[in-house]
């Protein structure tokens, strides 16, 4: 194996583990903010991964909404409600024990695929560069339905907006 097919599985499986553990304290955090910004780590290493799928566009654009626009809405929020910040939350032990059978019946399920999957191997594909045709495509071909699209999403954000701002000025 050459030095840079050595970087490359390891980069991948660095990204992967920093996901999967990010991920194990997004759900296992008692503080939201520690919550968030694990939330982060493993939004950045799903980001991560994309680029080692060559999914540039995915990679950037996981990077630029669920990075750039959710979790700050989700900082904001929770900063903005004062005492969400120092807020715990309180995880009940009600539904661990038929949560793991699930669990493990599901890890069980996976691992029977995985193994007995014919997996199709072949060899490295010559990847190019997709940003520059997605592009292509939304500013010609698909630009009303995109157009459509940001106008929605623009109402949706002016109603709700209107709505909370009625709710605050009545309480």
């Amino acid at each position: 194996m050459e030095i840079t097919q050595i970087l490359y599985v390891a980069g991948f499986y660095l990204f992967a583990l920093v996901t999967v553990i990010s991920a194990f304290f997004v759900v296992f955090a008692k503080n939201v903010m520690r919550a968030v910004f694990s939330l982060m780590f493993t939004l950045f290493g799903i980001a991560g991964l994309f680029l080692f799928l060559h999914a540039d566009f995915l990679a950037a654009t996981q990077v630029l909404i669920y990075v750039g626009g959710v979790l700050v809405l989700l900082l904001f929020g929770i900063m903005l409600t004062q005492r969400m910040v120092e807020a715990d939350i309180r995880t009940g032990r009600i539904q661990f024990l038929p949560t793991m059978f699930a669990m493990v019946i599901l890890f069980g399920f996976l691992v029977y695929l995985i193994f007995n999957t014919p997996w199709k191997i072949q060899g490295a594909a010559n990847f190019q560069d997709s940003t520059a045709g997605i592009g292509t495509l939304l500013m010609t071909e698909w630009l009303l339905p995109f157009e459509i699209a940001s106008i929605l999403l623009l109402a949706a954000l002016v109603g709700a907006v209107s709505i909370a701002r009625a709710r605050r000025t009545v309480s």
